[in-house]
């Protein structure tokens, strides 16, 4: 999701601008389903092939679409798909039961930049240029160099991160949202292999979620020249959020556990664990993507609503 507001003003002008015209409107409804390139849009829309290309740069310099160079039976073909599947527009501040406006601290961890790990075959890392450490090789993830990774995959185990909670002096927690794009890891790939991937914060888990496969169908969006077509391409991204009442999975409830489980508040670090519980059904592996791999750019998202205590005291 995009989430867009007056605390960006000029991303928030960017991306209304490019939504404003019924024709780009239209390509993202076309971009809905499958990529496409420039000449299957203008056929589509019945517009010119130059409108739909002017049309395209706006939409890409806003962020809402991806395009990507491909080999043609003449040439190249700029094929276009879609980055988001909601765009979220606050336009004031948010406001709680308690009165006081809500705040977000916002944090994007590189998936290299693990502190803790177990791993078992098959088991790898690899970012824009290259495999960081040969394949199979457990030990090879304590290296320094795994700080590089945009792609990490493991079959069993798990990968630690410690994030920073750097939230201003009597904030109240209203809500955490975790997201990242993940999916099965298999020999290769396979479509349907199923894993049951776990996310714990500070020790607690939080919910699980079963990837259906490990996706090698079409190349992901942002993959490096040089990764192989037979090999993992992309994942799914995963959201969850905890507030003071539940935790959900892409907007569905999937656990009880609620804030005070995980003991937020006045701890300058958050402890979250992405992995297989060695009891789990299904013992598919994981593949962690970060911005120069997969389809989504981005890392592991960490976003933190909370509210002020000395505004709340204020206002009552």
């Amino acid at each position: 999701m995009l989430e867009l507001s007056f605390d960006d003003p000029e991303r928030l002008v960017t991306v209304t601008h490019a939504l404003s015209t019924r024709s780009r409107v239209d390509i993202l409804r076309l971009l809905n389903t499958r990529n496409l390139n420039i000449i299957e849009i203008a056929d589509k829309l019945k517009l010119p092939v130059s409108t739909v290309a002017s049309n395209i740069k706006v939409l890409e310099a806003a962020g809402l679409i991806h395009t990507e160079l491909l080999p043609a039976s003449r040439g190249a073909m700029k094929v276009c798909s879609r980055n988001y599947d909601d765009v979220h527009i606050a336009l004031n501040a948010k406001k709680t039961t308690g009165g006081g406006a809500e705040y977000v601290y916002e944090m994007e961890m590189p998936v290299g930049h693990y502190s803790d790990c177990e791993v078992s075959p098959t088991c790898g890392m690899a970012n824009s240029e290259g495999l960081i450490i040969k394949e199979d090789e457990p030990a090879s993830f304590y290296h320094p160099k795994h700080v590089n990774a945009q792609l990490i995959w493991l079959r069993r185990g798990f990968l630690e991160y410690l994030m920073p909670m750097d939230l201003p002096a009597g904030a109240q927690i209203q809500s955490l949202e975790l997201s990242m794009e993940m999916c099965s890891e298999a020999p290769n790939y396979d479509q349907d292999w199923p894993s049951n991937i776990s996310v714990w914060v500070n020790g607690t888990e939080i919910g699980m979620w079963t990837s259906p496969g490990d996706f090698g169908d079409r190349r992901g969006r942002l993959n490096p020249n040089w990764w192989w077509d037979g090999s993992t391409q992309y994942g799914f991204l995963k959201s969850w959020r905890v507030d003071h009442e539940k935790t959900t999975l892409d907007m569905e409830k999937v656990s009880e556990t609620t804030l005070k489980d995980l003991q937020l508040e006045g701890n300058p670090k958050l402890r979250l664990r992405i992995g297989i519980r060695p009891d789990a059904v299904h013992q598919g592996g994981l593949n962690l993507f970060g911005r120069q791999f997969g389809d989504y750019d981005q890392h592991i998202m960490m976003k933190v609503r909370y509210t002020l205590a000395q505004e709340d005291e204020v206002l009552a």
